[in-house]
């Protein structure tokens, strides 16, 4: 285990190598994991445990793509592949991986399934936070547990690909087995994790949405969007407001600062931009700190919850969600986007050397 210090907080990382396969092995060689959704966590999540050694079976409706990637997955149906409510039968944990409306659609019918001892899974604490409006309101006698992955479900399969592991919260919010620490800890290490940061389930769902909406996703484009916006009024070519705004961003000072820290990346750029980007930070800052606070608040209130669980429930959410998507990818930041990702040095012919 790592420890971290900062005055007079300390913070302890399960690591990895606490459990190692045989330790993984012999705390889950009696549990059945199903898995219930194959979307982008349940698949990266379901392959990871399946080749780290676990008992694994999929629930997932037949039809549909989903369905089609279990089945080039390498998932039998009859054998580990199973409608949800035969998978969540069969299973001693169920990884309840389904979106956040789906989770609510189908928890009357999980529910009676749940029998003593079992583990219930999350790896979002949404439903049972808000459970006033999901109304997943787990029985008293099964363990409740969840490891958040930090990263989309792709990453995590692309990390454990790589030998490495991704970083996840964990939590525990019922332990009725004695067992569900441990359940928990060697799932989570199954799944494909590096570290491990113990939270609960309220904290992870309020710093989840908020990240999801603030710096990770909604901050990062709409920033992107207003500079590339800014520079295209002012003459700038598609191509120079892009590399300025998001090729430079991704492809170069990102990694610096994945790798060692903003400082060092700063300590790695021109004098120039050093300056720049102290005499500015401060004015972003304060710029967008209200706009968290406000967002925190509507995260923390379930106002947030209520927009998700609206719109995803809507008959053509799908469709609408299309729309959206497809107004970005042929918005004039992203076409030009398109055409210099195509110019990259991987997508060039080496041949003529």
């Amino acid at each position: 285990m790592k420890e971290l210090k900062i005055g007079s907080i300390t913070e302890t990382a399960v690591e990895r190598k606490d459990y190692p396969p045989e330790r993984v092995k012999a705390i889950l060689k009696d549990e059945v994991v199903a898995v219930l959704g194959y979307g982008v966590q349940g698949r990266g999540q379901s392959q990871n445990m399946r080749d780290n050694g676990v008992t694994v079976i999929v629930g997932q409706r037949k039809g549909g793509k989903a369905y089609d990637l279990c089945l080039e997955d390498g998932w039998v149906p009859g054998t580990t592949l199973f409608e949800p409510e035969e998978a969540a039968a069969k299973g001693t944990v169920v990884q309840y991986l389904l979106s956040d409306a789906g989770q609510k659609e189908m928890w009357p019918r999980l529910k009676p399934l749940l029998t003593p001892g079992k583990a219930l899974y999350f790896s979002h604490g949404f439903s049972i936070v808000y459970h006033d409006q999901t109304g997943v309101i787990p029985p008293k006698d099964i363990d409740v547990i969840l490891c958040a992955p930090k990263g989309s479900g792709t990453t995590v399969r692309r990390l454990f690909l790589e030998g490495r592991g991704i970083n996840s919260s964990f939590a525990i919010h019922q332990d009725y087995t004695g067992r569900a620490r441990e359940r928990c800890l060697a799932l989570g290490v199954a799944i494909g994790s590096g570290y491990l940061f113990e939270t609960n389930f309220e904290k992870e769902v309020f710093s989840d949405l908020t990240g999801e909406r603030g710096v990770l996703m909604g901050a990062i484009y709409g920033l992107w969007l207003a500079q590339y916006e800014v520079l295209r009024a002012n003459g700038h070519s598609p191509s120079e407001a892009f590399n300025e705004t998001v090729e430079e961003a991704t492809q170069s000072l990102y990694p610096l600062i994945a790798e060692k820290g903003m400082d060092w990346m700063y300590a790695n750029c021109s004098t120039t931009a050093q300056r720049g980007a102290l005499d500015w930070f401060g004015k972003f800052k304060d710029a967008s700190k209200p706009v968290f606070e406000k967002l925190y608040e509507s995260v923390k209130s379930g106002e947030e919850t209520r927009v998700v669980l609206e719109a995803n429930s809507r008959k053509d959410y799908r469709e609408s969600l299309e729309k959206e998507l497809k107004a970005i990818s042929e918005s004039e930041m992203w076409v030009a986007g398109a055409w210099v990702r195509s110019l990259r040095p991987e997508h060039i012919d080496n041949k003529a050397k």
